[in-house]
């Protein structure tokens, strides 16, 4: 009889438990994945059940990021009020939002084209946690809410803008506006070029063709090389039959700015020669056949032709005491400007924003637009100059002469005037 031989049965066992555990890991990966298959299947089933998915559909449909923002450009026909409204918040917050863009004088004028930026916290009560108003291109006011307060703070931002220096200069062909509309110069630059001239110069008949302009303005350039505005005119020159006309820019105390010719003489008078740019002279001062009644009789204005909507400006400072109907003269603005000169724009299309009875307008601003209403037999901007009660020739009028610079201011202004000087031949070499 054979005995059963434990010492080769103890020199196996390592071999042996290895099998076993092989086939025991076999058996449990295969009921895992079994399982696992199991569980997949059940949860697509689960899935695919109808009203699961309604429910599932119901909820994202309804959840609402924490933060959420809105921008907003104000359009023709805006309040305040009308955009405040719009906004989903409750009356209570809606009321302190006005108060605050009300109580900020930067605010007292809605614009069209008007920025906003509005930022909610959806999960506060008081959902607004700061909104934005563009006060124009190159600042913004920022309304935000401190902790534990209902009250908004508001504080002035400037925006990240840069300014620099431009020089054009051309030939005039057709007309100063067109010219300097081809060299892509901004409407606003050429509008305050015209001011600056009106004192001395008839855009209609004292420019001739080959005449030109130099000019040195400011323009403000955001983050992505873009302009976003203009600023100051620093010098400009009007060449005329070979004669130079130049204005130099020049701050003579604080606060206090003018321009002044290479003397040192400001060319500000009283009222301006021409309060409209580019017009044709189309009737003068005195007597003439009226073009509708059909009689001769005394015209008391000048008549200036040019496209309905051209811009009118004031003449010269001063305090409107009328805009609204004049009868034939149809749309009319009167304007006085101290104890002895006031003056009349009539046939307008419209009115300037903000021109109404009482207020003080500046020299130069726009307070209507060119038109036809009235007794008028096409666009045209029909001006009066009173003096002293007595309708005169606005064409003739001998108008005082402005500041004259004396003593130090003189010497500062000569100190200006070379340093305006070098910076224009710096920019030509630029240019060129």
């Amino acid at each position: 009889m054979k005995v059963f031989d434990y010492k080769k049965l103890k020199e196996y066992s390592i071999f042996i438990w290895l099998i076993i555990i092989t086939i025991i890991t076999i058996l449990s990966s295969a009921i895992f994945r079994q399982n696992t298959a199991d569980q997949n299947i059940k949860l697509k089933e689960t899935l695919d059940n109808i009203y699961l998915k309604k429910t599932l559909v119901e909820i994202t449909n309804n959840l609402q990021p924490r933060y959420s923002t809105i921008n907003y450009t104000s359009k023709s026909g805006d309040t305040y009020q009308s955009i405040i409204d719009s906004l989903d918040i409750s009356k209570k917050e809606k009321q302190i939002i006005l108060n605050s863009i009300l109580s900020n004088k930067s605010l007292k004028i809605l614009n069209i084209n008007q920025k906003f930026f509005f930022k909610f916290d959806n999960l506060l009560n008081q959902k607004i946690i700061e909104f934005k108003i563009e006060t124009d291109k190159k600042n913004e006011i920022v309304f935000f809410r401190t902790e534990n307060s209902e009250k908004l703070q508001s504080k002035k931002i400037k925006k990240n803008y840069t300014k620099k220096l431009v020089y054009k200069e051309t030939v005039i062909t057709d007309s100063l506006y067109n010219s300097a509309i081809n060299l892509g110069i901004n409407a606003n630059v050429i509008i305050e070029f015209a001011r600056l001239y009106g004192f001395q110069v008839d855009f209609q008949r004292d420019i001739w063709k080959e005449d030109s302009f130099q000019i040195i303005y400011e323009e403000f350039i955001n983050e992505n090389n873009e302009i976003v505005d203009t600023g100051e005119i620093i010098f400009a020159n009007l060449n005329l039959q070979n004669t130079d006309l130049q204005l130099y820019r020049f701050e003579y105390k604080k606060n206090k700015i003018d321009f002044f010719d290479e003397n040192g003489k400001s060319i500000k008078k009283t009222l301006m020669k021409t309060p409209i740019n580019g017009a044709r002279l189309s009737s003068s001062y005195g007597k003439r056949k009226h073009p509708i009644l059909g009689y001769t009789k005394m015209h008391t204005g000048t008549d200036f032709a040019a496209p309905t909507g051209t811009p009118i400006m004031a003449s010269g400072d001063g305090k409107v005491t009328k805009a609204g109907w004049c009868g034939g003269g149809g749309n009319c603005v009167k304007i006085k400007h101290n104890t002895t000169y006031q003056t009349v724009y009539a046939h307008m299309s419209k009115f300037g924003r903000g021109i109404k009875k009482g207020v003080r307008v500046r020299q130069g601003q726009i307070i209507g637009y060119v038109g036809s209403t009235g007794m008028s037999t096409g666009p045209h901007l029909h001006y009066e100059v009173i003096e002293n009660g007595k309708k005169v020739n606005s064409q003739k009028l001998k108008l005082p002469s402005g500041k004259v610079l004396k003593g130090e201011e003189r010497k500062r202004f000569e100190v200006s005037k070379i340093k305006i000087d070098v910076l224009k031949s710096d920019l030509i070499t630029k240019t060129n």
